[in-house]
């Protein structure tokens, strides 16, 4: 790839990928700056590392730049990569200076249509209990490791293997992990096969020797495993019998799950984990097939499990007013919420759940539309906010408004804004109630906003 020469640019630091890179570039000891138009908790955080962090993007802000890194949200008509291309500076895209960090390292990289974030953060704090002080790059905030990336000091690196335009084609890794494959992005692959065709094209790009860790209870991800093949072993996890590892002897609480590990045939132990839901046993059983690969002692990965709290906005608990709970849930595609959902169920048995959703670009909607209608099972109320619209407009897809007055069960409103879904919130819920923000957008804000009514 092309070197990163410091003094080195970013456009739109403040995502949570670019802040990342950011964060490492500056820990390997790199001059960094960059320029974001939301200043945020991952800003703040770098500007207190003595990063420059502009509130503008302007073509004066490059500096002495030698490198520019550009978010994939942004085109050639932004002024700081017009002004780039003007100086003849390299302007590089994440996926290539994520390629080019892990140069040299051992390489883990966790893909999937859902569960890559929490999968990830898991492998990282288990390999950092082990004491492998692991390099990470995570695409979303671990509560365990304090944030979403570390230069690390040992030879391993885990990386989050995003599909977004393909990223994750850029890795070449030791381990690669698929937790699972549900269409998604058609707005960028066309066709479910298309799609399903890059993790198996991801699959096929490890190096000799290596392991494909697949999820084998998934019908995308079992197809990929079934096809993979090259100089690596393949090997499947889940809760059904014929995957390599199997969560085994399963008791789901209201205090989150307790399971053996089983590796073809033979239990290794049994793990306990704060996390509700089937999809978090699978997860987990995910990272441990991975680190137990890896050399890590049950022991170790036991008590990692045990304490792990997750990634932020997933599952997570925003706080508790009049009676009334609420959970911050980042999941934005039907197959995700129909897992929290049953989560839920488990996790708060008896009580009233009442979801604020706000749907995820307009052409989600749409291509997965008939999944939006159904997967709501276990609610009771249901506010759907306008749409989070990120780089589209309503032309590529349905509304919000279309959503809600199609939602059979349970009975859905809409909201045109976060002070209407609180005021609509406020009056449906009760002592007792559970109330979840769900989607990957904006709608983690109206949770505070619900507890200050409420309050």
């Amino acid at each position: 790839m092309t070197e990163i020469r410091g003094p080195v640019h970013i456009v739109g630091i403040g995502g949570m990928h670019m802040s990342a890179i950011a964060l490492l570039l500056r820990e390997r000891g790199e001059a960094v700056q960059g320029s974001d138009l939301e200043p945020s908790a991952l800003t703040r955080n770098l500007e207190a590392m003595g990063v420059m962090v502009y509130p503008e993007h302007a073509a004066e802000n490059l500096g002495e730049a030698r490198s520019v890194v550009a978010t994939a949200a942004v085109g050639d008509d932004n002024p700081e990569v017009a002004e780039a291309r003007r100086r003849g500076l390299p302007v590089l895209g994440r996926p290539e200076v994520v390629a080019g960090l892990m140069e040299g390292k051992r390489v883990v990289a966790v893909a999937g249509s859902h569960g890559k974030t929490t999968t990830t953060s898991l492998i990282a704090f288990i390999l950092s209990r082990a004491g492998r002080q692991p390099m990470y790059l995570i695409g979303g905030e671990s509560r365990d490791l304090g944030g979403n990336a570390s230069w690390g000091g040992g030879d391993i690196c885990v990386v989050e293997a995003d599909e977004y335009q393909r990223a994750f084609h850029a890795y070449e890794p030791d381990v690669a992990v698929i937790t699972n494959v549900d269409a998604d992005h058609l707005d960028l692959y066309g066709t479910p096969e298309a799609y399903e065709e890059a993790f198996l094209t991801f699959a096929r790009r490890l190096r000799p020797g290596g392991r494909l860790v697949a999820g084998g209870g998934n019908a995308g991800s079992a197809r990929v495993a079934a096809a993979a093949a090259g100089d690596f072993t393949v090997e499947t996890y889940g809760l059904t019998d014929g995957c390599t590892w199997q969560a085994t002897n399963l008791d789901l609480s209201e205090t989150g799950a307790t399971f053996a590990v089983r590796r073809e045939g033979t239990v290794l132990g049994e793990l306990t984990i704060p996390l509700p839901g089937e999809y978090a046993v699978e997860n987990t059983l995910a990272a441990a097939a991975v680190c137990l690969g890896e050399g890590t002692p049950f022991a170790t990965v036991r008590e990692a499990a045990a304490c792990f709290q997750g990634a932020k906005r997933r599952f997570e608990r925003v706080g508790e007013a009049s009676g009334v709970l609420v959970i911050d849930e980042y999941a934005h595609h039907p197959s995700e919420v129909r897992a929290v959902l049953g989560a839920a169920r488990t996790r708060f048995p008896g009580r009233r759940l009442i979801g604020i959703h706000q749907p995820h670009t307009y052409s989600r909607i749409a291509y997965l539309w008939e999944g939006w209608l159904e997967c709501w099972d276990g609610l009771d109320e249901l506010v759907i906010l306008e749409t989070y619209a990120a780089r589209e407009t309503p032309t590529e897809g349905r509304m919000a408004t279309d959503l809600a007055r199609a939602i059979a069960r349970p009975s859905a409103s809409y909201a045109a804004d976060f002070a209407g879904a609180v005021e609509q919130t406020a009056a449906l819920a009760g002592p007792g109630d559970v109330v979840l923000t769900i989607g990957a957008g904006s709608v983690t804000e109206v949770g505070p906003l619900l507890l200050e009514r409420l309050s």
